[in-house]
């Protein structure tokens, strides 16, 4: 590969961020660069031609249009997603004290319709991690396609239910079909983006096989990902680097807090439309409204925290460690306050950071796996076994604590109370990462000020190792 204007890398101090990095000149809006420009290889001089080719006005662009391509699609498959999720505890409302409810059609219990999240929870936890692996052998079009198609045929089977046994069977088969789809799309944004950079995007198609970019556009997007990173044509398992996870104590940690704060979330998350139903309302319509605001302030959270963080002044852990807080104080009013309004408030705020904790996470943990194989596992790893408390979760609230359901409360006060301690160990073990990305991070920033690229991006990996982020 070869560049028009390619400057010798040269040592930079930059006095905002007290980093010495070598950085190297971008290419000038005059310079040329020609189209066969299209292979990246290992060797540092390829790696800094393609950093070069676009001037800085060029990458916003580019970035932009990798954006609009596949935000949009992306954001509409995982919003029928979240519906596919939640339905099942809005359907629990419907008509009720009616023979249209679905408990009196089906003849159950409350307590044996709670059962119907361990049987999704259990084959979903069971096949994340395949699915993963199996993402990285196949086109992930193909993967993503398969997992959606199967899926969507058993939620229209659901439709058919006529007794306890086919619900539960429909819900075993969703969680086995569903498994994969958004551990999936975390794994593939790491071919997309730096780990700063996950929190305010969603990606999920491969940059080395798109039609759509231009030879120069499609190095450039590869060249700026750490070298270290996985890459789709990384389609062999290395069995070395699961082993290696496996004895990482990082993955432990992030396993054990994401359980904890699934089983604390969740929980009043899957009860939530019933609570809110229970608190006298005879409209099922306006009990349902009532959900929104949780949703609407969410959203909030995950956009303004999301873009806060990307500006890595500030350690990305305090983010996610911060929403605990916040949830434990509002989880509080549910347990020693426990009437209309201050069961409301505390759900809304409370569900809303717990929501906007998980994408804070992401990022956090994708500062700290390595390699294809590694990589697939460990994200796997997390999102499965984390969701373990969507199983135990909704457990708790079992009929007989209703309507104030103060012990569920509490239980679930104390595991999100454990999951902040369990964040601030994990710090602790991952301080050196993190401060490192946020480090190089900063000095991209600048960088680009001066249309200059960062050639030097290794951090310390916290366990004796070194890569590049």
């Amino acid at each position: 590969m070869s560049v028009k204007n390619v400057h010798d890398a040269s040592t930079a101090i930059h006095p905002e961020t007290h980093d010495e990095l070598r950085t190297v000149k971008r290419a000038n809006k005059d310079d040329i660069v020609p189209d066969d420009a299209t292979t990246l290889s290992d060797s540092e001089l390829a790696r800094e031609a393609a950093l070069t080719a676009l001037t800085v006005e060029e990458e916003k662009k580019l970035i932009r249009k990798v954006d609009w391509r596949l935000i949009p699609l992306l954001a509409m498959l995982y919003l029928v997603k979240k519906l596919d999720e939640s339905n099942v505890s809005q359907a629990r409302i419907m008509n009720k004290g009616t023979e249209r409810n679905i408990l009196t059609q089906l003849d159950v219990t409350s307590d044996q319709y709670g059962m119907v999240t361990v049987l999704y929870t259990v084959p979903y936890i069971l096949a994340e991690i395949p699915s993963n692996l199996l993402l990285k052998r196949f086109k992930p079009s193909r993967w993503q396609s398969r997992i959606m198609l199967s899926w969507g045929i058993v939620t229209a089977c659901t439709a058919a239910v006529h007794n306890l046994g086919g619900l539960y069977a429909c819900r075993f088969l969703l969680g086995l079909t569903e498994a994969g789809m958004f551990p999936g799309i975390i794994l593939q944004l790491s071919y997309w983006y730096r780990p700063d950079e996950i929190a305010v995007r969603l990606m999920w198609i491969f940059p080395g096989n798109t039609k759509w970019l231009s030879p120069v556009e499609s190095a450039f997007l590869q060249a700026r990902l750490p070298p270290n990173s996985p890459r789709s044509s990384e389609k062999n398992f290395a069995g070395s680097e699961i082993i290696a996870s496996l004895k990482d104590k990082r993955l432990w940690l992030f396993t054990l807090s994401w359980a904890m704060m699934t089983c604390g979330k969740n929980g009043i998350d899957f009860y939530r439309p019933s609570i809110i139903a229970n608190m006298g309302f005879s409209d099922i319509a306006t009990a349902q409204v009532l959900n929104i605001p949780t949703s609407a302030v969410a959203i909030f959270l995950i956009l303004s925290l999301g873009t806060w963080s990307n500006k890595a002044k500030i350690p990305l852990p305090l983010f996610p460690i911060g929403c605990t807080v916040v949830i434990v104080a509002m989880y509080s009013i549910l347990v020693v306050y426990p009437n209309d309004i201050g069961v409301y408030i505390g759900m809304m705020i409370g569900v809303a950071c717990g929501t906007a904790w998980f994408p804070l996470m992401w990022p956090w943990r994708a500062q700290t796996v390595n390699g294809a194989t590694g990589s697939a596992f460990a994200i796997g790893f997390v999102n499965s076994y984390g969701q373990v408390g969507d199983a135990l979760g909704p457990q708790m609230f079992q009929e007989k604590y209703a309507p104030s359901y103060q012990l569920p409360f509490g239980l679930s006060m104390g595991l999100v109370g454990l999951c902040g301690i369990v964040n601030g160990v994990t710090w602790w073990v991952t301080r050196r990462t993190e401060n490192d990305t946020r480090r190089h991070k900063r000095a991209r920033i600048l960088a680009k000020k001066n249309n200059e690229a960062v050639l030097d991006d290794v951090v310390d990996l916290d366990l004796g190792r070194k890569l590049r982020v």
